[in-house]
């Protein structure tokens, strides 16, 4: 049964594309649609308050109410911000979750009749262990995936309601529209804890992984560097080797050609210190060219 104290009528709707804002939160939005912006104008004139519910597809451009989701959060608009492009840009704080209850589309802008959603409360050992665990949790996602900062950690710690602790978290994450609605749709704060817990978990393990395989890439790149590194040495080496085979070669030649060219005693003697020289030289060295030049001359 509805209790009439907890129905919102004739709220302004403001459809929200791919995104959902959770209770609590405070986030800027723009929006550019002429009925979106009609919306904002009426609840300016009044008590600043509008429905935000995500659109099914976030392509839809006039969404009707089987468009939508049935949960969003009845918010409050901080700011507005009339933009040069005609775009508004909104500062809203998120309020109370809300189902929509009956919905009219056929005017200047969207409005709905909506009934706020209460959790129920949780016993005071309950909720110490409930908002404990969540933050054992999120400080291991906080430290796995690195995608957060650790002051972000400690204004999240400092929530000590668990049902604020795990929408403020939520909000946080880099989460599907889907998964994010379903944490929104989920009243019991039980139930929402552990829809929490499965998405970080989920999340941490594809971080892990992710890790894994890029230590076994590195790994491979490492050892595939330091093959190449030894193949390029043992290249060098053989060269060096095949280059002193060749200079042995030509000073087994030209100390044939010394014995046997028939020289006088002088010249012999001449070409013989020179040889010497030549085989304490470099093989690419230019004193080496000279003196080789001059014995083959």
């Amino acid at each position: 049964m509805t209790d009439e104290s907890n129905l919102l009528e004739d709220i302004g709707v403001v459809p929200l594309r791919d995104m959902v804002v959770f209770p609590h939160g405070v986030q800027p939005l723009f929006v550019g649609t002429p009925r979106s912006i009609a919306a904002l104008e009426y609840a300016m004139a009044g008590d600043k308050q509008v429905f935000l519910v995500s659109k099914r597809d976030p392509d839809t451009e006039q969404p009707k109410e089987n468009d939508l989701f049935e949960v969003g959060t009845v918010s409050t608009l901080l700011q507005v911000l009339k933009l040069p492009d005609g775009t508004i840009k909104v500062l809203v704080e998120g309020g109370s979750r809300a189902v929509i209850k009956t919905f009219n589309d056929g005017g200047e802008f969207l409005v709905a009749t909506v009934e706020l959603i209460e959790a129920p409360e949780l016993a005071e050992l309950e909720r110490e262990a409930t908002a404990g665990s969540l933050m054992a949790e999120f400080d291991r996602y906080v430290k796995v995936t690195k995608q957060l900062t650790q002051d972000v950690l400690a204004s999240v710690g400092s929530i000590d309601d668990p049902g604020r602790l795990i929408d403020t978290i939520a909000s946080q994450l880099e989460l599907s529209l889907e998964d994010k609605q379903s944490i929104l749709e989920a009243v019991d704060i039980q139930i929402r804890r552990e829809k929490l817990f499965a998405l970080l978990d989920s999340e941490i393990d594809v971080q892990q992984l992710e890790k894994s395989i890029r230590g076994r890439v590195k790994t491979q790149m490492e050892k595939s560097q330091r093959e190449y590194y030894l193949n390029e040495q043992m290249k060098a080496i053989q060269k060096e080797l095949s280059n002193d085979e060749t200079t042995l070669d030509e000073l087994d030649e030209l100390r044939k050609r010394i014995e046997e060219v028939g020289m006088s005693k002088d010249a012999k003697l001449k070409a013989t210190s020179e040889l010497s020289k030549l085989q304490l030289m470099a093989p690419m060295s230019a004193e080496a060219t000279v003196s080789r030049s001059y014995l083959d001359w």
